[in-house]
Order: structure tokens, then sequence, then C-alpha cells
């Protein structure tokens, strides 16, 4: 009989799924923070601007989707790596989480230090044909590679590098960046470092404008992206490291 009332209340819970919060400028979030814009997007969940009302100090809040953030499994696992992570300069502070609702709905919302900059994915639209040239598109390549190399030297991985969270800091003769967000897989951390390689070329493959102008990019260039096939990209480089001093010392000539 239980298991019966257990199954009937089962079917009466509604399946939470939420793919987009679109908070707007202005809305108030666990009664102290104000939304000031969207910072970024992953599988996981949404990255705002917000304010803080008592202090006035600007922070980020990663809010997860319900379905992505079962148990708070997601969540937890972000901010104890976050927190890790406190010492590498491509990743951002964690400060504290809240838990505010949405639609009645409880989210999970983790507040961050706030870093000036724009979105990678919006920086490159400011640059003639909206891309970088290969000498430009390198400097960015070792910043994240750099970082990477770090975050794997930790035994950690990130799992979903894309322009859309990768912020670009300053621009000058070095780039300087931050990530937004991680994505735990269910694979082994060999496997997601591994992506995260792949990862790193697709964006170096992205920045220069991607397929389009592949064939006219110079031979140096090309054997890093190797056709962006996967299986040479990881023979080539193993790890973060190997990409890394491939970088330093490749000859453009």
């Amino acid at each position: 009989m239980y298991g019966w009332v257990s199954r009937l209340a089962a079917k009466k819970t509604p399946k939470i799924k939420i793919d987009s919060f679109d908070l707007t400028p202005g809305r108030k979030i666990g009664g102290r923070y104000q939304v000031i814009s969207k910072l970024g997007w992953g599988w996981e969940g949404e990255v705002y601007k917000v304010r803080e009302d008592l202090t006035g100090i600007e922070r980020a809040a990663k809010l997860f989707f319900p379905q992505r953030n079962l148990g708070n499994k997601a969540s937890k696992l972000y901010a104890q790596k976050l927190h890790k992570l406190r010492h590498c300069a491509l990743f951002i502070q964690y400060h504290t989480k809240e838990v505010i609702k949405y639609r009645k709905i409880p989210v999970m919302a983790l507040i961050s230090e706030y870093v000036e900059g724009e979105l990678l994915s919006v920086f490159l639209t400011k640059f003639p044909g909206k891309r970088l040239s290969p000498y430009q598109a390198v400097h960015l390549l070792y910043a994240l590679t750099k970082g990477i190399e770090d975050l794997h030297l930790f035994n950690e991985y990130h799992g979903d590098l894309h322009s859309d969270n990768i912020i670009v800091n300053q621009f000058g003769l070095e780039f300087d960046l931050k990530v937004l967000d991680f994505l735990h897989w269910s694979g082994t951390k060999r496997e997601s470092m591994r992506e995260d390689i792949c990862g790193l070329i697709q964006i170096f493959h992205e920045s220069m404008g991607g397929s389009r102008h592949y064939a006219k990019l110079p031979k140096p260039v090309k054997e890093i992206c190797c056709g962006l096939k996967r299986s040479l990209i990881l023979k080539k480089f193993r790890t973060a490291t190997h990409l890394r001093e491939h970088l330093e010392t490749m000859n453009w000539f």
C-alpha cells in the first residue's frame, strides 16, 4: 500500500525544468541583490551581474537550473571547486550561496566576485571581420592554455569551454581572462581534461573566423588546429602542458 501511495505521489509531483531564467535588470534575488545584466550561460545555468543592496558592491551570481542541480550536488561541487582554485588567476573567487524563488521554485544561486570585461563572443565582434588575426589568436590561446594548465595541475577540469563563458578583462600584449563556468561530467577526470584541450583548440579556431577562413591560415596555425580532428589534436597535445610548450616554441617561418 505504501508503495502505491509513493507512486501516486510521484505522479502528482511536477517535473521541474527551467531552460532559461531571463532575469530582467532591477529584479531582486535573495532579498539583497539587484540584477544588473546577464553575463553568460552554460549547460548548468546562467550567470548574472548583480549589486548588493547594503554595500553597492557588484557581484556575479550563478543560478543553477533545478534539473541540472539535483540535491544541490552540482552547486556544491562548483563552490568547492572555486574554493580549491582560489589561487588560480583564471578563475573567479567564490563568496557565498543564496536560495531564491523563481516561479515559486527554489533555485540555488552562488555569489562570487564580479570581474570587469566582456564575453569573448562579444569581444570578437569588435575586430575587422569579427575575428582575430592569427598572431592575436595565438596570444588568446596561450593565456587560456596557461590557465587551464594550472587547473589540470590541481587535478581538476573545466568541461564547458566556449566563447560565452570566457571574460576578456584586458587586452594588449597579453590577454587577461576569467572563466565563468564549470561542467561536471560523469566520465573520468582524464577524459574531461582531454575535452578541455579540444575546447581550447575549438575556441582558437573560432576566434579566427572558423572554417570559412581556415584555408587561408598560416601553416603553424593549422598545425595547432589539426583540422579540428579530435584524434589528431589529442595525439599531438596529450596535456595542456604540451600545448603550452608548443606555443612557447612554435616557429612562424
